[in-house]
């Protein structure tokens, strides 16, 4: 299980002019080969009268699946450009199609990967990258006497209260880090003198905006 990656923040979309050619990128994240594939078909079948409509993915914790699809621009010139964008920005689980409208103007082999590959990566600019971190809610549930305190020490610390549950007693929920939770516990319990009961609650990604 990956503990963190970067993939983008979501559905996103820019278009650029290049020699009077458009090229409008549109990004999403994909986790599955037929999540990549349905998006593909349905900007293609929204862009139907484009001149190419070009796309690349990246899926998987190790890269381990890649496919890019030039779309009858020459060979080598848009799929493998654009999937090369993403292996640079290190982004995972990511599906990008660039719809070139022909302006008139040939590009040239040269000009042509320079222009899918400054439309993939403004793209991404546009859409934005995230970090995925994976977090384990831990519950900690305490008397009254220790909430004054207790929230203060964590709100100081490297620890982020999630949620607090006003009980009989009061229960704190807090994002750690996951393979943390062994040194949470034994920070919580110096804080509260040992008198917290610690739970180890799920575990969720959390997400944060690195680059837009």
């Amino acid at each position: 299980m990956r503990t963190d990656y970067l993939t983008v923040k979501g559905y996103g979309s820019n278009e650029i002019v290049i020699q009077k050619s458009r090229f409008i990128s549109y990004i999403n994240r994909a986790e599955t080969i037929d999540a990549a594939q349905s998006f593909i078909q349905k900007i293609k079948k929204q862009n139907w009268d484009a001149t190419h409509n070009c796309s690349a993915y990246l899926i998987g914790e190790h890269d381990e699946i890649q496919k890019a699809n030039d779309d009858g621009e020459p060979s080598g010139t848009a799929g493998v450009p654009m999937l090369d964008v993403l292996k640079k920005r290190n982004v995972k689980d990511t599906v990008v199609v660039v719809t070139r409208y022909f302006g008139g103007i040939k590009l040239g082999a040269g000009g042509l990967i320079r222009a899918y590959s400054k439309a993939t990566s403004e793209g991404l600019n546009a859409t934005g990258i995230v970090e995925r971190k994976l977090t384990r809610i831990m519950h900690t549930i305490v008397d009254y006497t220790w909430l004054g305190k207790l929230e203060n020490d964590l709100r100081s610390s490297v620890y982020t209260i999630k949620e607090i549950h006003y009980f009989d007693k009061v229960e704190l929920e807090t994002y750690v880090d996951f393979g943390q939770e062994d040194q949470f516990k034994e920070w919580m319990i110096e804080h509260t003198n040992g008198q917290a009961n610690i739970v180890e609650g799920e575990t969720i990604y959390l997400e944060k905006l690195i680059e837009e």
